[in-house]
């Protein structure tokens, strides 16, 4: 096996387990019952149960397109998908950081976020930027190019 077909199955193995992990967390939020709502933040707010279920259908939604993005053979929207989960991840990590840091009793289950989306994050910045993001191969012939029909 070559490295580019180990590469390609590495970021495949990726997809899955950040798709399978994304559906999981997405089904949880979206059906999570008033009481645990309550007992996470010490009483039951609507508006944040509601806010996790929306954040939950994003997960769901995720989920499915990592799901499907592993039969796509394109390189450049496969670079494309990495830079953004990276970005995404990334943001979502400081935005927990941030909250776990300016509320003063803290939640242990911001902790379990973080590394989550740290670990997530870093990943598919290794896929993108590492070696200069040459993990993950783009080959186009110069007819079908952006950069020929200008």
């Amino acid at each position: 096996m070559s490295d580019r077909q180990k590469s390609r199955k590495r970021l495949d193995q990726l997809f899955l387990m950040d798709a399978t992990a994304s559906l999981f967390l997405g089904a949880m939020a979206l059906l999570a019952p008033h009481g645990f709502i309550q007992a996470i933040s010490g009483g039951y707010n609507h508006n944040a149960h509601e806010a996790l279920r929306l954040y939950g259908c994003l997960r769901i939604a995720v989920g499915w397109i990592l799901f499907n993005a592993r039969s796509v053979d394109d390189g450049k929207f496969r670079k494309s998908l990495c830079e953004a989960l990276c970005v995404c991840y990334t943001l979502q990590s400081l935005a927990v950081i941030r909250a776990q840091f300016t509320d003063l009793s803290g939640h242990w289950i911001n902790w379990i976020a973080i590394l989550f989306l740290i670990t997530f994050g870093y990943m598919y910045g290794l896929f993108r930027f590492g070696k200069n993001g040459d993990f993950i191969k783009i080959y186009e012939l110069p007819s079908t190019s952006a950069r020929s029909l200008r």
